[in-house]
């Protein structure tokens, strides 16, 4: 079963917020100087997913990214952890392109590998939170998509998926070719063996440019993306402390359910 992984290689997201600087008028955050670029949380869980189905039930295990010649250290992890391919897509006309964009990319990237059975994915990338690019994919590929998985199950018709949702777990059976994203409850990614970082960096990362793959320039890039950002800013976070009076615990509980009457909580 060959599966395709797409990740996003981000400013690590356990750096302290106090840590951001925010350049407003270029709408830009300012890392600091020594901050580190990391695999994205649940994309690391995708590459987790590939792997294991791999091991589980043969094939290969493709690696993408779109990014700049330091994502491909990020590529180089993907190898390490037991990936067996993996491909850099960087070209000047990339740049600035938005999840859309990104998504069309990749999905050139996709058809340039030829068969597949599964696309994986996070469910969001740890620095924007937008969760589009996967299910943009999909769209791009006109491939079934399931979103937020906890478990896959292979069947013989395809594949059975648990989604974690806020109230519960929905069950979905897909058919092959399909993309799915994934959430952190399905697995905990393993770390890179010395065998594997070894083998890794002999390994080489080809780079795909728009030409590579037959992307259009005109419809990716800043001045195709379809998202503007308006405006970046770090937000000032106040807070207040109110005591409730009373003379007993259950004064005090009647005035704080009063309270929260006031404030339309309750």
């Amino acid at each position: 079963m060959d599966s395709i992984v797409c990740i996003k290689q981000v400013q690590d997201p356990d750096i302290p917020p106090r840590n951001f600087k925010v350049d407003e008028e270029n709408l830009a955050v300012i890392p600091p100087a020594d901050a580190r670029l990391v695999i994205s949380t649940f994309d690391e869980n995708a590459i987790e997913a590939a792997i294991r189905l791999k091991e589980a039930h043969a094939g290969k295990v493709t690696a993408l990214t779109v990014g700049d010649d330091p994502a491909r250290d990020a590529l180089k992890q993907c190898l390490a952890m037991g990936c067996d391919d993996a491909v850099l897509l960087r070209d000047e006309a990339f740049e600035g392109s938005d999840a859309f964009g990104v998504a069309r990319i990749l999905a050139a990237a996709v058809r340039r590998i030829g068969a597949f059975d599964i696309i994986f994915c996070g469910r969001l990338s740890s620095d924007w939170s937008y969760g589009a690019t996967g299910l943009a994919l999909a769209e791009a590929l006109a491939l079934p998509s399931v979103s937020q998985l906890q478990r896959i199950e292979v069947t013989n018709g395809g594949l059975r998926c648990e989604r974690a949702l806020e109230d519960g777990v929905e069950v979905v059976d897909v058919s092959t070719p399909c993309l799915l994203t994934v959430s952190n409850e399905i697995n905990k990614p393993r770390f890179p063996t010395v065998k594997g970082i070894l083998a890794a960096s002999r390994k080489q990362v080809p780079v795909w440019s728009a030409a590579d793959v037959g992307v259009d320039p005109a419809e990716v890039g800043a001045a195709a993306a379809g998202l503007k950002l308006t405006r970046l800013y770090k937000p000032d976070f106040t807070g207040g402390c109110e005591f409730i009076e009373g003379d007993t615990p259950e004064d005090r509980a009647g005035n704080l359910a009063l309270r929260l009457r006031e404030e339309k909580i309750l």
